[in-house]
Formats: C-alpha cells, sequence, structure tokens
C-alpha cells in the first residue's frame, strides 16, 4: 500500500524536524478527502518524519474522523475536561522537539497548547513547504476546477440577461447567488464582489443595498463557485447601457494586459516575468495611475493560494500549476469606474490553457 504521507515526510525531512503538524484546512482536505470546521476545538494531526502518525480530536468528531481510516492512535478530548490533557498525554506517545506548522493556519491557542505539552518543542513555519504540495493540481482537481467554472459562467450569463437600470448591486448579488446554486453549486468560493460606477473602483468593494445602477455604469462581478474542495474565480466587468469613449479605452487596455498574461505563461516562465509583462502594458498606458493590484495568484483548494503572479516573486511555473490573470485599472472618484477581467488558466507543458472561457470582449448589457 502507498504511504499516503510520504510528501509530508519528506518535508519534514527537508526541513530535519521531526514531525509535521496539520489543522482542518486546505491541505487536511486533500490528503484526507475530509473537511472539518474548527470553531473553539482543536484537531491536530502530527504526521513524523518515519512511524504512524498521531491525532488530537475532539471527542464529539470521533465518529466522523473514523471516516478517515486513519492509521495512528488518537487521542480524543471532551468539553467538560478540556484538550491541555489530551495534547499531554499525546506528547507522551509522540516525544518530539521539533515540528513544523502551517504558519497561516494554525491558531495561537494551539500553538501554545503544543507548546506546553512539549516543553522543549522548537516550532517551525512551514506554510509555503507544506502548502507547496498543493502546487500542481492533478486530473482530478483539474476536472474538479473545471466544474467549478462552468456553473460560475452558467450562473453568470443567466444573471447578466436581467440587469437593468434601477437594479440595486445587493439585488443583482443575491440573483447571482441564487443563479449559482441553481446551475448546481454547493459551495461559493467566497462572498461576491457586486460594483457598479464608481464602486467598481474599489478591488474588493462590498455590494450596497441603496445604489441603483446607472445606464453608463460599470458593473464589475467577482465570485465563483466551488466543487469537490475546489474554488473557481472569475471576474467580467460590463456596461449598463452604453461605454463611453474613455470606457472603451480603459477596456481596452485591461483586455491587452490580459491577453499578454495568456500568452507568455508557460513553464520555466517566472512568475514575476508574468506580472511585469502585464503590469509594463498597464503602466505604457494613459492610465499608468490606476493600478493597483498584481497581475494574479494561485487557485486551487484555496481561492487566494501559490504561486503569486507579481513583481520581485521569481518561482518558476511548473505544468499543472493553476493561477488567476486579472489585471485591472481603477479611479476612485465620484465619475469614477474600475474594469477587472480575470481567468482562471493552468500551466500546460507548451504554454497555459485558460479554464475560463466566457467572453471577455466588451459587453454592453441591460
Amino acid at each position: 500500500m502507498t504511504d499516503r504521507y510520504l510528501p509530508f515526510r519528506q518535508v519534514a525531512k527537508d526541513l530535519g524536524v521531526e514531525a509535521l503538524a496539520l489543522v482542518p484546512g486546505c491541505n487536511f482536505e486533500r490528503l484526507y478527502r475530509k473537511s472539518f470546521s474548527s470553531h473553539e476545538r482543536p484537531l491536530v494531526v502530527f504526521i513524523p518524519a518515519q512511524g504512524d502518525p498521531a491525532a488530537l480530536v475532539p471527542n464529539l468528531e470521533l465518529r466522523s474522523f473514523d471516516l478517515l481510516n486513519f492509521e495512528g492512535a488518537v487521542f480524543d478530548w471532551r468539553d467538560q475536561t478540556g484538550y491541555q490533557g489530551a495534547f499531554e498525554a499525546l506528547a507522551a506517545h509522540l516525544p518530539m522537539q521539533s515540528v513544523a506548522v502551517e504558519g497561516q493556519v494554525m491558531r495561537v491557542f494551539v500553538h501554545h497548547a503544543m507548546a506546553k505539552a512539549w516543553p522543549q518543542l522548537t516550532i517551525v513555519d512551514a506554510e509555503k513547504q507544506i502548502s507547496g504540495l498543493r502546487l500542481r493540481k492533478n486530473a482530478e482537481e483539474i476536472e474538479a476546477l473545471e466544474q467549478a467554472i462552468r456553473i460560475s459562467q452558467n450562473a453568470l450569463a443567466d444573471v447578466i440577461k436581467k440587469v437593468r437600470p434601477g437594479l440595486t448591486e445587493t439585488e443583482v448579488e443575491t440573483q447571482l447567488v441564487q443563479a449559482l446554486f441553481a446551475n448546481g453549486a454547493k459551495e461559493q468560493s467566497f462572498r461576491p464582489i457586486v460594483a457598479a460606477g464608481e464602486n467598481s473602483a474599489r478591488p474588493h468593494a462590498h455590494a450596497r443595498p441603496d445604489y441603483q445602477i446607472q445606464a453608463g455604469d460599470a458593473l464589475l462581478i467577482d465570485f465563483g463557485a466551488r466543487w469537490s474542495g475546489l474554488c473557481a474565480d472569475i471576474t467580467r466587468t460590463f456596461f449598463v447601457g452604453h461605454a463611453s469613449d474613455e470606457a472603451q479605452e480603459v477596456y481596452q487596455t485591461v483586455l491587452n494586459a490580459n491577453q499578454a498574461g495568456h500568452a507568455l505563461a508557460s513553464p520555466k516562465v517566472t512568475a514575476h516575468q508574468v506580472d511585469d509583462e502585464v503590469t509594463s502594458l498597464l503602466e505604457a498606458s494613459s492610465y499608468a495611475d490606476r493600478i493597483r493590484t498584481k497581475t494574479g495568484h494561485g487557485l486551487g483548494r484555496a481561492v487566494h493560494e501559490d504561486p503569486y503572479i507579481m513583481r520581485g516573486n521569481h518561482q518558476q511555473l511548473d505544468t499543472g500549476m493553476v493561477f488567476t490573470i486579472e489585471p485591472g485599472l481603477y479611479r476612485v472618484a465620484p465619475d469614477g469606474f474600475g474594469v477587472r477581467i480575470e481567468d482562471d488558466v493552468l500551466v500546460t507543458e507548451d504554454g497555459c490553457r485558460s479554464l475560463t472561457t466566457f467572453s471577455r470582449s466588451l459587453t454592453v448589457i441591460g
């Protein structure tokens, strides 16, 4: 039988630590194909460089934890007695001097409980190395991503047919969420961004219940469905009723940058090179002062993960990596607006393939 922990054991060996600690999150879910909610209750799996794993599990989760076919010892605890005793029992079972943890996921109180149970323990942040095991997507994950994107695009097509001046951003957001689930989504990747007019110039805007969309507004929609744990993340910017000359020029500039990213992304090219190519096009335009963000980010079980497509990140792209190409230009002012065009792309042997197929052409709706 293949040891499913081999990649994690290798990370531990490479880092020179005795074990890794995983908590519920993307890495845990990819390993076990099951998800758990942490809330106030710690659940931790320890994977030693050699030997059987061990786990600390809330008693009320034991029956669910059984579904993982876990290979090692399990130490459970109840709310009434607290978790520290279980940590100390696990420490007696698995004595160690060093452990690597997911620095962006492990919560501080769990860190403290570990430090108390193993007083001499050196705790190393190995977020990049552990999450790096998810960098290259396998066939199953790519299929799930494609399904998440297909659902998202179908929902978007349904919603833009209904957009009219007079609707509020919140009403469009509600229609979008309903369309996602009507098209088969089980979860959302994140709360959608639906932003019109000057609000579209805020990259992470919130829908307003009191703003009615007007003719001539840019309408930026950034959203995605989640399927089998994998996230879609798509942005399209539309214009309601008509698009001004300035809007058309800005849109074409962003589209050119988006297309340049698609053309360059390929194995051996670095994330820095892709962002530099895309951002240089924006900087050479008349709208350089409207640049607010990098070109993109990795996409998978988390909406934002490695590789980050930004200047200064000289990580080489490789086959199986998935990331976004999402250049944008934003002008915050009473008559301002923003444009972003975001695609999800897969690095292939000879370039990249856009998993996102929704039209990128300037589209007037309503």
